[in-house]
């Protein structure tokens, strides 16, 4: 010391540490106040930075207290140096950490909130986090009069050499981006790859997609297989999407009858099952003479994907109801053998309303 510790020098420290301390306090009430005010407002990137405020401030409250305090002592200027440097790299670390924070939650925030861009937040999430978080180690070692250059240099070539032999790991992180950022696919997208491979995806990370199944078993797909494979998005450019349903009726049937009987149906079902598009123009398309029938196509509309198993039961079931209630047949192949002895029986096909097997059979007398 340069001089002798003095009752003081012991004073001016203490106010110096307690007003550090009361300051942390209040600032953290405020900050607390702040933060119920955020919670009431639509975006949730105001809370993102309330809530990481609440963690950074105090500290440097504290910090300035304990500078303060370090100040008003008699230390010499080496005691004063490291306590000046240890301080900044405490202030340092806590504002790396939370600026990590925000910015991971700021896109978090917007990449959840807003339409067409990329909803996966884990991977944007994990690189912008270890950027922050690099930056600030960078700069710590700067603080502390650690030269930064020859570390960079070494970072550049063993990057080379760790970039050769991780080129999978590094394909697969470079898919996943490219697929986020061209906004092919976001997670709540209902996709089908050529492999076979369906689902809803749950997310997108580093390495890889995890796609869960209509049975709820979790599919997982390398980033750079999905880049590659051929697929369908029933999601994109819109989550609805229009279904055919197949239907036959009887050669003798009045089809304005038949189209006007299956409109009022159509019209039941999308008003009354859930997951139906209600304002779908529903389309009835007469297109085959079939076999035994005059086979139409009706076209419906449904909210998304899954949607379409719950509609096709209900309307197939209702349609059923009705035409049997308006004696609107609906028939199917029959056929009958005509058996000679010594002779091989030759199946013979019409149309009719019994419920004969079909399929063919050669009898031998």
């Amino acid at each position: 010391m340069n001089r002798g510790l003095t009752v003081d020098d012991l004073v001016l420290a203490g106010i110096a540490l307690f007003s550090g301390l009361v300051g942390a306090f209040l600032l953290r009430v405020l900050l607390r106040w702040l933060g119920k005010h955020a919670g009431r407002t639509r975006w949730n990137g105001d809370d993102v930075i309330v809530d990481a405020l609440r963690t950074v401030v105090p500290w440097i409250a504290v910090t300035a207290g304990v500078a303060g305090a370090a100040a008003a002592l008699p230390l010499t200027g080496s005691v004063q140096h490291h306590t000046n440097q240890v301080l900044t790299v405490l202030l340092i670390f806590v504002a790396t950490v939370t600026a990590a924070r925000v910015v991971a939650g700021l896109v978090r925030a917007v990449t959840v909130s807003r339409s067409g861009v990329a909803g996966s937040a884990t991977i944007f999430v994990n690189i912008t986090r270890i950027l922050v978080l690099a930056i600030g180690f960078l700069v710590v070692l700067q603080t502390l009069g650690i030269s930064i250059a020859p570390m960079l240099t070494a970072l550049g070539v063993g990057g080379l050499a760790v970039a050769l032999a991780l080129q999978d790991t590094l394909a697969n992180l470079f898919a996943g981006i490219h697929i986020l950022a061209s906004k092919t696919v976001q997670p709540g997208d209902y996709i089908r790859l050529s492999s076979g491979e369906e689902g809803y995806v749950e997310d997108i990370n580093w390495r890889q997609t995890t796609v869960r199944a209509l049975s709820n078993n979790l599919i997982v797909i390398p980033n750079g297989e999905l880049a590659r494979s051929n697929m369908t998005n029933y999601m994109r450019p819109e989550e609805r999407l229009t279904i055919l349903v197949q239907v036959g009726v009887a050669y003798d049937s009045d089809l304005d009858h038949v189209e006007r009987v299956t409109n009022e149906v159509i019209a039941e079902t999308m008003a009354e099952v859930e997951g139906a598009v209600p304002d779908h123009e529903p389309i009835i398309r007469f297109h085959t003479f079939g076999e035994s029938s005059i086979d139409f196509t009706v076209i419906l509309g449904v909210g998304e994907f899954s949607d379409q198993y719950r509609i096709k039961h209900e309307f197939i079931k209702r349609l059923h109801r009705r035409y049997r209630e308006t004696d609107i047949g609906i028939p199917f192949p029959q056929r009958t053998l005509t058996v000679q002895s010594g002779a091989v029986a030759i199946p013979q096909q019409r149309a009719g309303d019994g419920i004969v097997p079909g399929g063919a059979a050669v009898l031998y007398d």
